[in-house]
């Protein structure tokens, strides 16, 4: 800096990576660098935590990453199973209304619904394991300007001093303001023109045990759902409006709203704890990565809240991330692998937009897909399948690494970790195994069927094959070096 013709020194902090925005994916993804030792800070621009219950629904999927992440524990005693819908009609309970299709729970998907929690509540719990791993977050720090030069990203803030980072990772929501400085465009389309209004509220003389739903009237233009939060005495209230509604969000416009499209007086409504207006839209970032900086979480893709999509999808967005930066910025793999980010995680974020605008125009259930335990890779370059002739249905390199416990030994707890596993299934092969990875045996398994997988560190098959004759191939690429 110059100020009067003189060199102003600027202090100036450095990391390896710089993750703004202190959500659900930054706080992942933090939690995630940490544990691989990478140094990492993530700067938030408020002065704590967002403090609403927007994204509630945690899918099965999320529950696999969390309990890898080692927040599963937590995220189970904060919340609880979705409550059956009660549809109303003049003051009277008319009908119940499942919001989701029913799934079992099975030995490879231990966790087969979604799970409410409060997303304020999710960001505590991944904010204090963060924390609990040496992780770092830096509140009140706004962005104000990002540069690219030689090996590194320098980031201005509005107050304290610059960061210099190795890799620059925007997490910071749909009005993204790395996104717009680096000019990347989203392109999208409105899901719906009507205003909604979506508040934490506390409400008197309504049970918690069904999600209130209000059909929409002539004469109140839009319906109301008032759902109670699992593990808090909040409700959240979700309201939509006429299109050119001005969404009035005071305690006295929520009261009104509630009274007029239900049986509850205006009193009933005791405190409005947090509220905000949107309107539905969906819409997909044209790029991903601009040389050392990555769009991940709201900032690459914006959904309608139906479904559930939203922040499960961004969550995945830095499970994908971070063991790729990991692995590069700890010299065993080349940089090409960061290419990987925007080629497996772009077209899923395209096809959980699609399905959370279907979800929004009633068109498609809330079922097997928005579970997002189907979602793979096998289009990648990292998903190399040597096996021939396999039945239709055969697991193959790209998807999911199922779970199952098979004489005693549970494969998610031998996949749980920063490390890639080496699992042999059904065969006397003798694998062996690269530098750093894990190994396991067990027999025949029907959902795996026979050969040896070598499992990601984010529970995908990269490489799958009846012996280990092309593995030393793969692990060179990826940065795994033979034992």
């Amino acid at each position: 800096m110059e100020l009067n013709g003189v060199k102003e020194m600027v202090e100036m902090d450095t990391v390896d990576v710089l993750v703004i925005g202190a959500g659900p994916t930054g706080l992942a993804l933090g939690a995630d660098l940490a544990r691989r030792g990478v140094d990492a800070l993530v700067v938030e621009r408020a002065g704590s935590l967002f403090p609403g219950s927007r994204g509630k629904g945690i899918q099965p999927r999320t529950m696999e990453v969390f309990d890898d992440l080692g927040v599963l524990d937590a995220i189970r005693a904060a919340g609880g199973e979705y409550p059956v819908g009660m549809i109303w009609q003049d003051g009277r309970r008319t009908s119940e209304h499942r919001m989701f299709d029913p799934a079992d729970t099975t030995d490879d998907s231990p966790y087969s619904t979604p799970w409410m929690v409060p997303q304020w509540r999710t960001q505590e719990i991944l904010f204090a394991r963060l924390e609990e791993l040496g992780g770092r977050v830096a509140f009140g720090r706004e962005v104000v300007g990002v540069e690219e030069a030689g090996p590194g990203v320098t980031v201005e803030f509005t107050s304290g001093a610059p960061v210099r980072a190795r890799y620059v990772v925007a997490a910071d929501g749909g009005r993204s303001v790395v996104r717009r400085a680096l000019g990347i465009t989203m392109t999208g389309e409105t899901v719906d023109p009507h205003p909604m209004l979506v508040a934490d509220v506390r409400i008197s003389g309504l049970d918690r045990d069904n999600w209130h739903v209000f059909p929409p009237s002539a004469d109140t233009g839009g319906f109301l759902a008032i759902c109670p939060l699992a593990g808090t005495e909040d409700f959240q209230v979700v309201a939509q409006f006429p299109e050119g509604t001005d969404v009035d969000l005071s305690l006295d416009g929520v009261r009104g709203t509630v009274a007029a499209r239900s049986h509850l007086a205006p009193e009933d409504v005791t405190e409005v704890r947090w509220a905000s207006d949107f309107r539905p839209r969906a819409a997909l970032a044209d790029r991903f990565r601009a040389g050392r900086i990555f769009l991940a979480g709201d900032a690459a893709h914006v959904h309608s809240p139906a479904g559930g999509q939203g922040l499960n999808t961004s969550v995945q967005d830095a499970y994908n991330l971070g063991w790729k930066l990991g692995a590069v910025l700890g010299g065993t793999a080349p940089a090409a692998l960061l290419d990987t980010y925007e080629a497996e995680r772009r077209p899923v974020a395209a096809e959980m937009l699609g399905l959370s605008t279907r979800v929004h125009r009633g068109e498609t259930r809330r079922g097997a897909a928005t579970r997002q335990l189907g979602l793979g890779y096998r289009g990648s370059s990292l998903a190399v399948e040597t096996r021939a002739e396999l039945p239709a249905d055969a697991l193959r390199a790209g998807d999911r690494a199922p779970d199952a416990t098979i004489g005693g030994v549970r494969l998610f707890d031998v996949f749980r970790g920063p490390h890639w596993t080496l699992l042999a299934v059904g065969t006397d092969e003798e694998p062996q195994a690269p530098a750093g990875v894990r190994t396991a045996r067990v027999d025949a398994y029907e959902r795996y069927g026979t050969g040896v997988f070598l499992v990601r560190p984010d529970g995908y098959v990269g490489w799958a094959g009846s012996t280990t004759k092309t593995l030393p191939e793969y692990a060179a690429a990826v940065g795994l070096t033979s034992g």
